[in-house]
């Protein structure tokens, strides 16, 4: 099983209720394909650097998680298809990467204490 993290931007127009479904459909997808969560985070509603099909803003969404590599082609495949995402990017994490995600997590467990 490799370790990856997935970072998606869905609409602005969305309502929480939405939102929520949303994020939980495509974790329900990672767990069905044998996905290990590790963390998922909702970063809020940024602005974005360049607008987006007339967008300015989007929430932002980082799934972390670790699973066999022949399920990402499929789980990207679903983003593609869901109207509600702007972006998403998905990248396999080496050791470094890993050990700073970790301390990432640290970092935002102990910012919320």
């Amino acid at each position: 099983m490799n370790h990856y993290e997935t970072v998606f931007i869905l609409n602005p127009v969305l309502s929480e209720t939405q939102i929520k479904e949303t994020v939980k459909k495509f974790e329900d997808y990672l767990l069905s394909k044998g996905a290990e969560m590790i963390s998922k985070e909702d970063w809020g509603l940024k602005k974005l650097a360049y607008p987006i099909e007339k967008k300015k803003s989007g929430f932002y969404h980082l799934l972390d998680y670790k699973v066999a590599g022949d399920a990402i082609a499929p789980f990207e495949l679903e983003f593609r298809r869901d109207d509600s995402v702007m972006r998403y990017l998905t990248v396999r994490l080496d050791k470094h990467a890993e050990a700073w995600a970790e301390k990432r997590r640290e970092r935002v467990k102990s910012a919320k204490k």
